[in-house]
């Protein structure tokens, strides 16, 4: 065998997974073009923080929603016509925000586009854990979140170019335009190199029978504390573009940059954890994960500088540290035939839940912002009035922070250790 086989047989790289890599880097840095600079869009067209805070729950709770009927979707059709049909989808969202300029055409088109990421994350999964054995699946959702961080990285810095010569409005328009040929290019290699998947059509549906006992103990724990550590993630999500760019006054290129160095940061990490993972206990990775998850608001919270800023992007890089095997264990856990669709289940519970976070960021970054919310929901309660009145930046950082802690704790005393004991008894 020689070196070229054996790197491949490393990375556990087949025809398929080849595809799917392709079709990540396409679409993805045709998505991150526009995607990080859409609150100042949004902004630039009109809208105000609450249609940035309407954007963020949009992009929580539609991606909650689309799982499951993702995962569904890939278990009838098998994922490579699942794929075909979620592509479809967000270049319809494109289309719709190309044709039809205005703050509200972003939220209708995003609806859409929204989809690809969401829909696309349980057929994914299902296509890594039908072609790759169970000791390669942590490598082969490792090696898909390493390549899933090239466009991240480069998306923002092109999209930031783009603004820096054109401005944000025309400049992020054009991104959309470029993200549709991206897209419409993935769309033909993608039938390409994947390999066609025989749909295998199932009498009844456990998932909708089931329903939550599907999730077993475990699962349930991780789901408690993941969902806690992504309200910390969530809250101030939409507003760190906000932060560093019109309040501390770095350029849009810069906050590329930043992006990037992120990105870079958990590339870095995940074949290297990946590789020790698979042969050692997965918790303390995980529990590393949500740790870094918690600390970044806070540090961005007192960066103020551009250098300061790097370090705490490279923070936020290092939180993908046990985010592929969390991933991996939930594959392992599904019941075979239904794993595309317990994974979408366990997003749907995750992320309809943490929606209520993305929507509460902007409740606590701007007072004006948080007393349009309440008019808007038409319930003056004297809670929500409370946190209008201390609504700012150091607000909304610091509840994140707390609910980072509370998840990272409470999966350090109750979460499973994810050894390879126990991925053999998953096995067995």
């Amino acid at each position: 065998m020689n070196w070229q086989s054996r790197i491949a047989e490393f990375l556990g790289l087949r025809r398929s997974i080849v595809g799917l890599l392709a079709m990540v880097i396409l679409v993805g840095l045709g998505e991150r073009l526009a995607e990080r600079f859409l609150p100042l869009y949004l902004m630039a067209l009109g809208g105000g923080a609450y249609a940035v805070g309407l954007l963020n729950g949009m992009y929580n709770l539609l991606g909650a929603l689309y799982s499951y009927p993702g995962g569904y979707a890939s278990d009838r059709l098998g994922y490579k016509r699942a794929l075909f049909l979620f592509n479809l989808l967000a270049m319809a969202g494109y289309t719709i925000v190309i044709v039809f300029p205005g703050w509200q055409a972003v939220l209708v088109g995003a609806i859409l586009f929204i989809s690809w990421t969401a829909i696309s994350l349980p057929a994914t999964m299902d296509l890594v854990a039908s072609v790759l054995p169970k000791n390669k699946r942590t490598m082969g959702v490792s090696l898909h979140s390493l390549v899933r961080r090239v466009p991240m990285a480069l998306g923002p810095i092109f999209g930031g170019v783009l603004i820096g010569k054109y401005g944000e409005t025309k400049g992020i328009h054009l991104a959309f335009v470029a993200a549709l040929v991206l897209a419409a290019v993935s769309l033909v290699l993608q039938q390409v190199f994947i390999v066609e998947q025989r749909a295998t059509p199932k009498s009844e549906d456990p998932v909708v029978k089931k329903g939550f006992a599907l999730l077993d103990g475990s699962l349930r724990n991780l789901l408690v504390s993941d969902i806690l550590v992504r309200f910390c993630e969530q809250i101030p999500y939409a507003f760190v573009v906000v932060w560093c760019v019109s309040i501390n006054g770095i350029s849009a290129l810069q906050f590329g940059v930043l992006t990037a160095v992120e990105m870079v940061t958990a590339m870095l990490v995940y074949i290297p954890v990946a590789y020790l993972a698979d042969r050692s206990t997965k918790k303390p990775y995980v529990a590393a994960t949500f740790v870094f998850f918690t600390f970044f608001p806070l540090v961005l919270l007192f960066a103020r500088t551009f250098w300061t800023m790097v370090a705490a992007f490279v923070l936020r890089g290092l939180k993908e540290f046990g985010e592929p095997t969390r991933k991996a264990l939930i594959m392992d856990l599904a019941p075979e035939g239904r794993k595309a669709a317990t994974f979408g289940l366990y997003y749907l519970v995750r992320d309809v839940i943490v929606s209520i976070a993305a929507f509460g960021g902007a409740l606590l970054w701007d007072e004006s912002a948080a007393r349009k919310i309440i008019d808007m929901i038409g319930v003056g309660t004297p809670v929500l009035s409370f946190f209008a009145s201390i609504a700012s930046p150091t607000t909304n950082f610091l509840v994140a922070f707390g609910f980072g802690a509370v998840g990272t704790l409470y999966f350090m005393v109750w979460g499973r250790d994810l050894g390879r004991k126990g991925d053999e008894e998953v096995s067995a």
